[in-house]
């Protein structure tokens, strides 16, 4: 199972006559889609009284006005209560399980004499692990230019995710966009990289959170892993470099659009798509490189590359029904130099060279120290030298040995003299020392 979650609306208000219907959502596990479904109200002991079940279990104050409609494959039930009285006000639970103490949601239900009480409706969106999802918030007020936000419900309050003024909550970081749509005073909500514990109830909203008014609310359902490959989310670039992204879709989908763009602060800024658009500012630096309907990837090259490229990017593809996006981010090294100069260069003590270790005519050898083309090596007979050696070309490593040994020579040379001159002396008092035994 992707989660052993349960949610629905945690507040609900009906009146008297009329009906109301309650929506929980589960995962859709092979242990959730079978297991018993139930509704019960809680009395003042904390005893929930069951009202109605899917064993075909209806109690006698309900009979003829309650139902329940179970969809397994949807992972939701439906409750409906119906001719509500003000004795139906009251906390219920809706749940799963052998027993009403299983796995269960609370639901504050409040029955009022007001004809004009407010029915929100609740919207089902289901998406793949890893995928991505897309919600349309309706309009409320096409003229107004409050902020537009959406926000995860839990504990009697609504925790802010995204909105329409740059706020993106952490754990949302590259993976979220509100935008508004022009002129309808509706909004889009984009997520990609879903997780499990991103299965919960949402809404959408306008305004501050104090004074938020929305009429909808979204219960999001992560389900089983997406078929697609999961994409490489990281990618590393160099200063004045390039870098190849590849993104993928659906082979199987028919797309009007494929895109790459910029995000940044809850948007994303289209850079290039398919269709030859290439936004001016990267003009001469993104071009598509490659794309393969069948094999359901294309490729974006980003070159001559700069410090402030480095971020999130989202590759994309869209119709009239959906939209899929996927992440990516860039990370920008700066350009090292490859040298080293004479000064800083990492001084190794020089051995001569072991017939074993003699080189090849494919190589060059230098009192011990030896590089192939393309390749640094180190005679077994060296110490071991720091990481920084390695970075250097071979030429430079052949010119720094040979002014290394340039400078051993003031040292070594007064030491063979005086080495000389010991050995003599003592030959000469051997000998000296052998004719006197000798005269004796």
């Amino acid at each position: 199972p992707v989660s052993s979650t349960l949610y629905g609306p945690s507040f609900l208000t009906g009146e008297v006559g009329g009906s109301i219907t309650h929506q929980c959502f589960y995962s859709t596990s092979p242990a959730n889609r079978h297991d018993r479904k139930y509704w019960c109200k809680v009395a003042r002991g904390g005893v929930c009284s069951t009202i109605i079940s899917t064993t075909g279990y209806v109690s006698k104050d309900h009979q003829g006005r309650v139902s329940l409609q179970d969809i397994p494959q949807n992972g939701t039930f439906l409750v409906t209560m119906a001719e509500l009285t003000k004795r139906d006000t009251g906390i219920y639970r809706c749940g799963i399980g052998d027993t009403n103490r299983g796995l269960f949601v609370y639901l504050n239900l409040t029955v009022s004499a007001d004809a004009g009480a407010v029915v929100q409706t609740t919207e089902l969106v289901q998406g793949q692990l890893h995928g991505s999802v897309m919600v349309l918030c309706p309009a409320e007020d096409t003229q107004s230019r409050e902020k537009r936000f959406w926000c995860r419900v839990g504990g009697g309050s609504c925790l802010p995710i995204a909105d329409t003024h740059g706020y993106v909550a952490k754990s949302y970081q590259g993976r979220i966009s509100i935008t508004p749509q022009a002129s309808s005073g509706a909004f889009k909500v984009l997520i990609n990289d879903l997780k499990k514990e991103d299965s919960g109830l949402y809404r959408c909203g306008t305004g501050r959170l104090s004074s938020w008014h929305s009429l909808q609310l979204v219960a999001l359902q992560v389900t089983a892993a997406s078929t697609l490959p999961r994409r490489p989310k990281l990618f590393i670039g160099t200063v004045g470099g390039s870098v190849s992204l590849k993104c993928h879709h659906d082979p199987e989908g028919s797309y009007e659009k494929k895109y790459l763009c910029r995000w940044r602060a809850g948007s994303c800024s289209l850079l290039l798509d398919l269709d030859g658009f290439v936004d001016k500012s990267y003009r001469g630096r993104v071009q598509t490189a490659s794309s393969e309907q069948e094999g359901g990837t294309y490729t974006v090259v980003l070159s001559q590359l700069r410090e402030e490229d480095a971020g999130w990017y989202w590759c994309g593809a869209r119709n009239r029904h959906a939209e899929h996006t996927s992440p990516l981010k860039l990370l920008i090294q700066k350009e090292t130099c490859s040298c080293q100069q004479p000064a800083t260069a990492t001084l190794v003590k020089l051995t001569p060279a072991s017939p074993a270790t003699s080189s090849t005519p494919t190589e060059r050898s230098t009192t011990g120290l030896m590089y192939t083309a393309g390749t640094h090596s180190t005679s077994s007979l060296l110490p071991t030298a720091s990481p920084s050696t390695f970075r250097t070309s071979p030429g430079s490593i052949y010119h720094e040995s040979s002014s290394d040994e340039s400078h051993l020579l003031p040292v070594v040379l007064p030491a063979l003299v005086l080495l000389v001159l010991i050995t003599v002396t003592f030959l000469i008092l051997t000998k000296m020392k052998l004719q006197k035994e000798r005269g004796k």
